[in-house]
């Protein structure tokens, strides 16, 4: 089905904000995939459309399909380990305009399957910002044919902002957890210095000495040190027994 030049100009502007839209904290990933492959159909008139990430193993992953024949194809293109899928990742090339009747001999398996399928034109476009490539958009064609250069282009140009919103969310995720180790890093310094303080205190020593007292302490009883401030803080643990080396029961920590 062709859809009107005036409508698709009107839902490709709607899905680039769309895709926008999505770098918020509630963000999902597959939900945003989801949503690329189908407007994918509706927008560039295919068959069907997918989407495969590469997971922290380094291996390709399905994570969203226009429809469930769809799915199970590009689950066999990762079984298989051939199809344009695979090769587009791995190559970080477009693959384009591939008719399976006549790809036998680069994908013997897949290009059965896929026809078998119904599906009988393929390509793939990579997901990718400055040589760095997560994954690849899978389009398919019901019928034989060519893809237009205009098609390719808007598929590459969706593919493309799915990509800075996936890495800049996941940049976003990885600031989030280094201001989390970060202040956690922080807190348990402060903690450190009070019991740090505590201890030079009580038994009269320089900071430095007492600094070292805690560690050691610390070291031989296989504890962290954080650990053991808290104890002196709380009470549980008493500034004379930091000159044991003996093995020892873990103080009560209390509710």
């Amino acid at each position: 089905m062709t859809v009107d030049p005036m409508a698709r100009e009107v839902m490709l502007a709607r899905t680039f904000v769309e895709l926008a839209d999505t770098l918020v904290d509630q963000f999902d990933v597959v939900e945003l995939l989801t949503m690329l492959a189908c407007r994918c159909v509706d927008l560039l008139d295919i068959g069907a459309a997918g989407l495969m990430l590469v997971a922290p193993d380094g291996n390709l992953r399905v994570m969203a399909s226009s429809s469930e024949a769809m799915r199970v194809l590009e689950l066999f293109e990762l079984q298989s380990d051939e199809g344009p899928c695979p090769d587009c990742y791995r190559t970080g090339l477009p693959v384009v305009n591939q008719d399976l009747a006549e790809a036998s001999i680069r994908w013997p398996q897949f290009a059965t399957e896929a026809l078998a399928a119904g599906f009988h034109s393929v390509h793939a476009l990579p997901m990718r910002l400055r040589g760095t490539v997560i994954g690849a958009l899978n389009l398919f064609h019901s019928e034989r044919g060519v893809m237009s250069s205009y098609d390719v282009e808007t598929a590459q140009a969706l593919a493309d902002v799915a990509t800075v919103t996936i890495l800049q969310h996941r940049a976003a995720l990885e600031a989030r957890i280094l201001n989390e180790q970060l202040h956690h890093a922080l807190s348990t310094r402060v903690i450190i210095e009070q019991a740090k303080g505590m201890v030079a205190e009580r038994k009269d020593l320089t900071m430095e000495q007492a600094f070292a007292l805690l560690r050691n302490y610390a070291r031989n009883h296989n504890l962290r040190m954080a650990e053991v401030a808290e104890w002196i803080i709380g009470g549980s643990l008493d500034a004379a027994a930091l000159d044991s080396d003996l093995p020892m029961d873990r103080p009560y920590r209390g509710a």
